[in-house]
């Protein structure tokens, strides 16, 4: 007896999957979940569900912290991964301090196990002597069009950016003395402010609920070398890392620039956290003594 696989239907069965304290049967009849206890699978009316056990669940959390572009949220989950007992639990807990990535973990995680009941429901329909069904889960990695909002740069953005610089402080090294860490602070803001508010070329982002969550800006020096700009902000909050948005950004700025008509882009004498080096490498730019720089 063969049953239709419809959307709410194969919710029903990711829900029971990640249920390991009870096992369910589907009935092929209508279309229902069964306790297993109540009924047992004959493979013609009532079906197993496919297994799925913590050592499978192991391994896609496994492979989701592995996919985490932020090294200090990689680093955290992972060692709860190998930290022994209540490592579910412990990974669901850690993941409340990171409130975006933690909306990516349960795409994520629907999107993988749709997949695995997809991929058993077709071996079924080859049971049955039909056709494989074509199944492309919608995408777990839309959280950047879902919850953030990229909009161009604007003199108005001005003192948001330069009230946000602090935030950039958790990137220096912890052994600096304080004093250094807001000077650094300092320059920056001065550099910003240089280059003339209304200069600034780049791209804000922010939540559906308009918290600042990242920017990106760049501004040439003077008329007379237009055709090159220099990075005047780049910073994503601790928070909002790890989930694209510097990528997204960088992206957006040298698409513009390029629209523009600009030729380079430079980023000199700044911090550069080690974080973002390996961004700015996938990005075209080059180590340039102090700083990097790109042909755009």
């Amino acid at each position: 007896m063969v049953f239709q696989l419809t959307e709410a239907l194969a919710d029903e069965i990711i829900q029971a999957l990640e249920n390991q304290e009870r096992h369910f049967v589907i009935d092929a009849l209508n279309s229902v979940l069964l306790d297993a206890d109540s009924v047992s699978a004959d493979d013609d009316r009532f079906y197993s569900l496919p297994e799925w056990n913590s050592e499978k669940g192991f391994a896609l959390r496994q492979d989701f912290v592995n996919s985490i572009h932020s090294v200090a949220v990689q680093n955290s989950l992972r060692y709860i991964l190998h930290s022994g007992r209540g490592v579910f639990r412990n990974f669901k807990n850690e993941l409340k301090n990171y409130p975006e990535i933690e909306k990516v973990w349960h795409r994520y995680k629907h999107h993988r196990l749709r997949t695995f009941v997809g991929e058993w429901y077709n071996e079924l329909r080859e049971i049955w002597g039909l056709e494989k069904l074509e199944h492309a889960p919608e995408d777990y990695d839309n959280l950047l069009q879902d919850d953030f909002i990229f909009q161009k740069y604007c003199p108005e953005n001005a003192q948001d950016i330069i009230f946000q610089f602090s935030s950039a402080e958790e990137d220096f090294d912890s052994s600096w003395p304080q004093e250094i860490q807001e000077t650094v602070t300092e320059l920056w803001k001065r550099q910003f402010s240089a280059f003339g508010l209304e200069n600034h070329i780049g791209f804000i982002c922010r939540t559906v609920s308009n918290e600042f969550a990242g920017c990106i800006t760049a501004a040439p020096v003077s008329k007379r070398t237009e055709k090159t700009v220099v990075v005047s902000s780049f910073f994503v909050p601790q928070k909002f890392r790890g989930l694209g948005i510097g990528t997204e950004l960088l992206e957006k700025c040298l698409s513009e620039l390029k629209a523009l008509k600009k030729e380079w882009i430079l980023l000199t004498n700044v911090i550069i956290p080690d974080s973002m080096e390996p961004l700015l490498l996938r990005s075209g730019f080059q180590n340039s003594g102090s700083g990097y720089s790109a042909k755009i």
